[in-house]
């Protein structure tokens, strides 16, 4: 694959794993952004796939890159212009001249078990998880490969952004991208402090077996894009955003056999 520079960097998150490491998180928030009021989050389920980034030109897709190493990623265009809810040309008013918007690329659980039982069929190879999947569907050299894999995207934040206007709410931000014609999931929300992201943990870890992709984690990211400008970021993360990761699902497994050798 050629190379694409990321003119913004796409950074990784950081992470806390119970509510104690969350609660330092916001305290850490509430002081360097210097106010004692109930902040605002964008809480997002937090997929897991493969990112990618999407640059538009007057609401047409030029390039598609994946993450890489943060800074540089391949180019994976043609590829991705064969996933079905991926717009070629964005639709509405108000499009930025130049607009990336960043996501992940996933295959739904229901279509990844029903493309397994069809190859499972035709005595192909089986794909060992969704994630896995989606990763090597999008890496395919031939692109008409990749378009017979049941590939999804969805938005969850924007890089570079030239010549437009967009809202001060990330919230509201990916609502735009919405409008305009890009894929979202239907469970983000906005939450209110340190309970309200911990509810809403706490709701998708319920619910996590019924939803159509699957989730690591929930992402939380400070709503007022301001704020975000002000927090800033570290080497390789924004500091107004973390991931809250899901305990490890886990399996009973019996072990069949060992094969001892000498080395």
């Amino acid at each position: 694959f050629n190379k694409i520079k990321h003119q913004v960097p796409m950074l990784s998150l950081d992470n806390v794993f119970n509510s104690e490491d969350l609660s330092d998180f916001i305290e850490r928030l509430n002081k360097e952004l210097k106010t004692t009021t109930e902040l605002i989050f964008c809480a997002e389920p937090k997929l897991d796939g493969l990112a990618i980034s999407l640059l538009y030109q007057h609401g047409q897709l030029i390039t598609a890159a994946t993450r890489g190493d943060g800074s540089v990623g391949e180019d994976v265009t043609y590829n991705v212009k064969t996933i079905q809810n991926i717009p070629h040309t964005l639709i509405g008013e108000n499009i930025p001249d130049t607009l990336e918007v960043r996501g992940e690329v996933v295959i739904p659980i229901a279509a990844f078990n029903h493309y397994n039982k069809q190859a499972e069929i035709k005595a192909e190879k089986l794909f060992a998880n969704p994630r896995n999947a989606a990763a090597g569907s999008l890496r395919q050299l031939d692109s008409k490969i990749t378009a017979k894999r049941p590939l999804a995207f969805y938005s969850y934040g924007i890089g570079l952004l030239k010549n437009g206007e967009l809202a001060d709410s990330h919230y509201q931000r990916l609502m735009q991208l919405k409008q305009w014609g890009l894929p979202i999931t239907d469970e983000i929300e906005v939450k209110s402090g340190l309970h309200g992201c911990l509810d809403y943990y706490q709701a998708l870890l319920d619910k996590r077996n019924t939803l159509d992709y699957e989730i690591d984690g929930i992402v939380y990211k400070i709503d007022d894009i301001n704020a975000q400008l002000q927090l800033g970021f570290i080497s390789k993360a924004p500091r107004w955003a973390r991931a809250h990761k899901f305990p490890a699902q886990e399996e009973q497994t019996r072990l069949l056999n060992v094969d001892f050798q000498v080395g």
